[in-house]
């Protein structure tokens, strides 16, 4: 029912206009989906071209390949993890306009370098960087009287350059459907990120199951990337994280009242 319900109203929103002029009214459509989708925790604005979705810090102080998992997802190496269905996020995104674009692709060099560059560090591969539509992504906290509202790459550290990951528009996937497994009658194709629950990587992966990827080149590598932990709430806190068509208004009353406070009093919590 929950299905067919998400499919009929995505396909009847689907057909209106999407644009970033003046805020409009929401059609029944849109209406309906919002509604919908506001039952299983995420907050889907099309006017103001967004999604918000709760997520907890996960690590804070190890390497991170990616930005977003779920329960079942690859935790150990995530900033945040989200309870939300990762097919029912999908249908939010799909609403505010994206396609599935492009997953990065390796290609073998040719000539391949030589043994005396392969140990200099040099690759034998070419990659071509994910390309299509996608999100700013942002998230967001209150502690007391202050309000914190950051693009992600300006938490997530470089350790190569020592810098603050490149800004950038992170392409939007949408996973796919894989077999799961089962012989015979049981036998059907299920949706990737829900068996798996990656959701948002950062360094980049063949498989292609997540929702969302970093898009930048310095996401080749898988071994560079850490929190700024300095500017990270305690691991476990709740946090609100935005996907955004356009850049956000962080200072917009509907953006600030879907940010969580965090518990001043809360005893920190140790990474494992």
């Amino acid at each position: 029912m929950l299905k067919s319900l998400l499919v009929a109203t995505l396909l009847a929103f689907s057909a209106l206009p999407q644009d970033s002029g003046p805020l409009r009214p929401l059609s029944e459509a849109e209406v309906k989906l919002v509604q919908t989708l506001a039952e299983k925790d995420i907050t889907l604005d099309p006017a103001r071209g967004f999604c918000a979705i709760p997520a907890d810090v996960t690590v804070r102080d190890d390497l991170l390949e990616y930005l977003l998992v779920g329960p079942a997802g690859a935790a150990h190496e995530s900033a945040f993890m989200t309870p939300v269905s990762p097919s029912v996020l999908n249908v939010a995104l799909l609403a505010l306009g994206v396609a599935p674009g492009s997953n990065a692709e390796w290609r073998a060099k040719d000539p391949q370098p030589s043994e005396a560059e392969l140990r200099a560090g040099a690759s034998p591969y070419e990659v071509t960087l994910p390309q299509g539509s996608g999100f700013f992504l942002y998230v967001g906290w209150r502690k007391g009287e202050e309000t914190f509202v950051y693009r992600v790459e300006d938490l997530i550290r470089n350790l190569a350059s020592g810098a603050a990951m490149k800004r950038h528009e992170w392409v939007y996937l949408g996973s796919r459907v894989v077999p799961n497994g089962r012989k015979g009658a049981a036998a059907a194709d299920v949706f990737g990120a829900d068996v798996y629950q990656n959701l948002v990587n950062i360094a980049f992966f063949r498989e292609g199951l997540t929702l969302v990827t970093g898009s930048i080149a310095d996401c080749v590598e898988q071994g560079i990337w850490m929190l700024n932990s300095w500017l990270v709430p305690e691991r476990g806190t709740r946090v609100t994280l935005f996907f955004a068509r356009g850049r956000l208004n962080a200072s917009d009353p509907q953006v600030l009242a879907l940010l969580p406070t965090i518990d001043t009093e809360r005893p920190a919590t140790e990474d494992k």
